[in-house]
């Protein structure tokens, strides 16, 4: 049932919101959920620096190297879905924190790995801490967030990733370069950014919006008041009580959105983990003698890209920073396949207007999952998609040197091309703009 309070239109609101309190706490918000971010990316970037070390020291074959590639991307696959829907049945503060407990655990334990099954299992664990935190976070900074900042708020979320991916990386080839160092001590770095931003998380806010989709109106309120605009305050107003079901996601009402937040995550990722993961080795093949130094250089522009989505998206919309990015990463990734006997210059600035691009419509998926799903099912939704474009990166991430082995590395850049191709045709006709539209109108706009 519904309260009468909940079912009355919205209207001018009376409650006075602290502005400068607000600010303060979106700045909080914005920045733990960056960091869990960041340590994502860190965990993610690390793998592909040390991965030729990995391979000596434990005399790895080309199918456990996917396998290690690809393990916390597998993990990703079963979080991101149990996250969500935790954070949907339970709330989304008690697994706020619980992720970054998880992540700290993980992080310790890789400074005692032994061989590569344990090095699989502990790396599958993180990844599940990872796909819960993407289930969890984005929806709780979308549900505080007003819709004047909430894209720009969002999209920083994969600036804060791409940047921990290239910190890790430039960290680890740093080392790898200029000390001996043992990898699991590369690796097991990550927890003194885990140790930080879990002590930071540690007394965050329910979300109002989840408390409201529970009935739980009075506490909803109380905490709107003090964090949210009056905007936002009335826009509360509009939730109403409904069970969250997974099932939920394939429903009539729902499956068109579910369907186009995975697939347009599934294009953006799966070609740029496989490169970005094997990108010493994609650039050695290539005739790129330092492949290290070209990875780094990838891994620097992506961020880039992604600060480019963060500056333009709420100026120009989201639609035209998803869709004519696929068309670019797709061209480029051509032009490496069948001209794969180009000079290494050539084949680096493909790979350089690849990783921009790519991570310019990679942006928005970190803003996309977070509007577009009603409250009572935004984190299942998010899991799902999660989970859906993990299984991309993952066989990607798996398929890669196999299929270069197998293949050749041109067949495989036309490939990824096509990946791309798919993602700007499934955005071209589901892709909505978003821009602007209180959360509840954001809900609503992918379906109809």
């Amino acid at each position: 049932m519904t309260s009468t309070r909940m079912q009355s239109p919205p209207g001018k609101s009376t409650i006075q919101p602290l502005q400068g309190k607000q600010r303060r706490f979106l700045g909080k918000l914005s920045l733990v959920i960056a960091g869990g971010m960041f340590i994502d990316g860190f965990i993610l970037g690390g793998i592909g620096v040390v991965m030729p070390s990995i391979t000596e020291d434990l005399q790895l074959s080309a199918a456990w190297q996917g396998l290690i590639g690809a393990s916390a991307l597998i993990g990703i696959f079963f979080g991101g879905p149990l996250g969500g829907y935790l954070a949907d049945k339970v709330g989304r503060k008690p697994m706020f924190t619980f992720t970054l407990a998880v992540f700290l655990i993980g992080s310790v334990a890789q400074f005692f790995i032994a061989d590569a099954a344990m090095l699989f299992f502990v790396r599958l664990l993180m990844g599940m801490a990872i796909g819960a935190d993407y289930a969890i976070g984005w929806p709780l900074l979308a549900e505080f967030a007003p819709a004047r900042l909430r894209g720009k708020l969002l999209a920083i979320q994969e600036v804060a990733w791409y940047v921990g991916y290239l910190f890790s990386y430039a960290m680890g080839y740093a080392l790898v370069s200029s000390i001996t160092i043992d990898w699991q001590v590369v690796l097991g770095l990550s927890t003194i950014p885990s140790v930080i931003v879990f002590l930071m998380r540690l007394g965050t806010p329910e979300s109002p919006r989840w408390l409201m989709s529970k009935g739980r109106i009075k506490e909803a309120e109380a905490i709107a008041a003090e964090f949210m605009t009056e905007e936002d305050q009335r826009d509360l107003m509009e939730e109403k009580v409904r069970k969250s079901s997974f099932r939920s996601l394939f429903s009539p009402e729902h499956i068109k959105t579910t369907t186009f937040v995975s697939v347009f995550w599934i294009c953006n990722v799966t070609p740029y983990f496989a490169i970005a993961t094997f990108a010493p080795v994609v650039l050695s093949q290539f005739g790129l003698e330092d492949g290290l130094t070209g990875a780094l250089a990838l891994n620097g522009i992506v961020v880039l890209g992604s600060i480019l989505s963060v500056v333009l998206i709420e100026r120009v919309g989201r639609r035209k920073l998803a869709i004519p990015p696929f068309w670019i990463s797709a061209a480029a990734l051509l032009l490496v396949g069948l001209f794969a006997g180009a000079s290494p210059t050539v084949v680096i600035l493909c790979f350089l207007i690849f990783s921009f691009f790519n991570a310019v419509s990679t942006a928005l998926c970190g803003v996309y999952p977070g509007e577009v799903f009603p409250t009572e099912i935004r984190g299942a939704g998010v899991g799902f998609a999660t989970a859906a474009s993990r299984v991309g990166a993952a066989v990607g991430t798996f398929v890669l040197p196999i299929s270069m082995q197998g293949l050749g590395v041109a067949t495989t850049m036309v490939f990824a091309a096509a990946v791309s191709i798919i993602g700007g045709i499934v955005s071209h006709f589901l892709a909505p703009e978003t821009k602007g539209l209180v959360l509840s109108e954001a809900s609503g706009s992918s379906r109809k």
